[in-house]
């Protein structure tokens, strides 16, 4: 014991007052209000199952994806086939407008090879006798020589030596048959006829068309014949 009757610590039996424990660290107190993340391994962690919401979500708008596809196929196939019936429909134009054209060629090249020649001529017994110059079937000129024209004949004074008139030759259009030239001024209008042919084509000693034939427009111009 000590001086003051305190007892001395027994070292040997482990007595008196332990010594003070180390020191913890303090820890991080976590603040109010704040929540923890949690992180989770996508290797050994099992998913969700997706709610019933979130399926018919799911299949809603895999509907509404399917129905706009089906919507544009059916659109571009409109499209197509009716770019298809256009270029058909023009094609089928263009092939009627073709052949009409050839077809319009071929008779023309057909009614000029066969074309009808028309010229004046003397009048015997009802049939062209002689071809004369073309002024004689020209009602201005004939009126202007003191001739006159009636029913398609044109009548041309005789004029006699003393200045006279002893009468009046008789001219009308001959007409050549198909593909045949007028003969020359003073020869015989064989073969030829003062019918006027229909349907044919015609032309003067000029070579000017004055009637269309096959698909043309008749021109009447050479009407003063029969």
């Amino acid at each position: 014991m000590t001086e003051d009757g305190r007892p001395v610590a027994d070292e040997q039996s482990g007595g008196g007052t332990p010594p003070n424990p180390p020191e913890q660290p303090e820890q991080p107190k976590a603040e109010p209000g704040r929540g923890q993340i949690r992180y989770q391994d996508p290797e050994s962690t099992t998913p969700r199952e997706p709610t019933l919401a979130e399926q018919r979500a799911r299949i809603a708008a895999e509907k509404r994806r399917e129905e706009k596809e089906r919507a544009e196929l059916e659109a571009a196939e409109q499209k197509s086939q009716k770019r298809r019936r256009v270029m058909i429909g023009g094609g089928v134009t263009v092939g009627v407008v073709a052949l009409v054209a050839a077809m319009y060629s071929a008779s023309e090249v057909s009614n000029e090879a066969n074309a009808s020649e028309q010229y004046c001529a003397t009048e015997q017994s009802g049939q062209p006798g002689v071809r004369d110059q073309d002024d004689f079937c020209n009602e201005q000129y004939v009126t202007s020589h003191g001739g006159h024209v009636s029913g398609g004949m044109f009548f041309m004074p005789i004029f006699l030596p003393g200045g006279g008139i002893g009468g009046y030759n008789s001219y009308r259009y001959a007409y050549t048959p198909a593909g045949v030239s007028a003969p020359p001024v003073g020869s015989p209008a064989t073969g030829s006829s003062f019918t006027k042919p229909s349907g044919s084509t015609i032309k003067d000693t000029s070579g000017k068309t004055i009637q269309r034939g096959g698909f043309g427009i008749n021109n009447k111009s050479g009407s003063s014949g029969s």
